[in-house]
């Protein structure tokens, strides 16, 4: 019997990390239907997107409430499909806010819930903790502490290790990535990554081409780089670049080689903090939201640092600007100071390089994917089983 599962992805990293793991579950099981939520990656991996995240590209409480209609849609949409046409199981992918609903839907309904990407309890909201221990039969961590974590609180958890370890792996050297990205590898050269939703649009863009104003005053010779993210039109960004007082090298599909080339980059807060970590490009940490959003999260962070190299590090390793601080000023002081004390940046390749070591080994997808195959394989021989119980139950 054909065996269906449901993956849901909410943002642009988890359809990137989805993609990667619906091939290698078609490869390991090739019968296997796929149908969820995402995007690009996740569709060309032959996923059967019910709806695309490019319409949830959002970020923070207050930014999300535009999108309230769309995910409720989304949300009453995967509830009648998966009653029309059962599924064997549900794979969350990140985006906790909503996935956690979800799930408290899906295990009500008798559907097995794995979660790959675990809500990061250890930074905010730890009364998640016993929301995830109901829900969810298993975790699929991604950082190296969070597995004790999970296990101390009774859920199953495995380390499977970073998936953008099989990712971010850029070819050849800076002088090749200059190359791809038609920069002068002899002159200074920074990264402008202002983070792949609109709402970060909003309140980065702005102050990092004015920051790339205050640089090219200082350094003449800088050249300014902008990959752009898939989860957004190049017309958002287009118009904003070409009305900047300084060239800005716009690119798509070319965000690793971007990251390679540049000396220094400006990024926002998330998954791009650790793709540039990975690959050892020293970088200044930013993040701004609504201002309502900041202080909800002040309220709940229980972490001093916000950006993920120095969260796994457990210290302070690249700078961190922060709401308030987030200016031209600031952000092109810490540029400056990274390019005119090239000792320091050369310790924070070293440290980087360290970081990378701690976040296990390639092959994540198909560790993940194997891990699945195998829960729906003993959930298969369970319900073929004398007195297996019907797949729904009312909630």
């Amino acid at each position: 019997m054909t065996q269906r599962l449901l993956l849901v992805a909410g943002e642009a990293s988890g359809d990137l990390h989805g993609g990667h793991l619906a091939r290698a579950l078609r490869a390991d099981q090739p019968t296997l239907q796929l149908l969820g939520v995402g995007g690009r990656q996740m569709r060309q991996a032959g996923v059967e997107l019910l709806f695309d995240i490019r319409d949830l590209a959002v970020v923070g409480a207050v930014e999300a409430l535009h999108s309230l209609r769309t995910l409720w849609r989304m949300y009453r949409t995967l509830l009648e499909t998966v009653q029309r046409t059962p599924v064997d199981a549900v794979l969350l992918i990140d985006f906790p806010g909503f996935n956690l609903k979800l799930a408290k839907a899906m295990a009500q309904r008798g559907i097995p819930v794995l979660y790959y990407i675990a809500p990061q309890i250890w930074a905010w909201n730890p009364g998640r903790l016993e929301k995830i221990r109901r829900r969810v039969r298993k975790l699929f961590v991604i950082l190296p502490f969070e597995a004790s974590l999970y296990r101390e609180a009774g859920i199953e958890a495995e380390f499977v290790g970073h998936p953008l370890l099989d990712l971010v792996q850029p070819a050849g050297s800076k002088a090749d990535a200059c190359v791809r990205c038609d920069l002068n590898p002899t002159a200074p050269i920074v990264g402008l990554l202002p983070g792949s939703r609109r709402s970060e649009l909003r309140y980065l863009l702005g102050p990092m081409l004015a920051a790339a104003a205050r640089i090219r005053a200082q350094l003449p010779a800088a050249q300014f780089i902008l990959p752009l993210a898939d989860t957004l039109q190049p017309e958002e960004v287009r118009r904003a670049v070409e009305t900047a007082a300084v060239p800005i090298r716009l690119v798509q599909q070319q965000t690793y080689d971007a990251m390679r080339a540049a000396d220094v980059l400006l990024v926002a807060s998330g998954t791009a903090t650790l793709e540039a970590a990975l690959i050892g490009t020293p970088m200044v940490i930013v993040y701004k939201a609504h201002r309502l959003t900041y202080w909800l999260a002040r309220l709940v962070m229980r972490v001093t640092s916000i950006g993920l190299p120095n969260v796994i590090a457990g210290r302070r390793i690249v700078p961190e600007l922060w709401q308030y601080d987030v200016t031209a000023g600031h952000m092109a002081a810490q540029v400056l100071w990274l390019l005119d004390h090239p000792e320091h940046a050369a310790a924070v390749r070293v440290e980087l390089a360290r970081l990378r070591r701690q976040l296990g080994s390639p092959g994540v997808p198909e560790r993940v994917a194997g891990g699945i195959v195998r829960f729906l394989e003993v959930c298969s021989a369970q319900r073929a089983g004398p007195g297996a119980r019907p797949r729904f139950s009312q909630p």
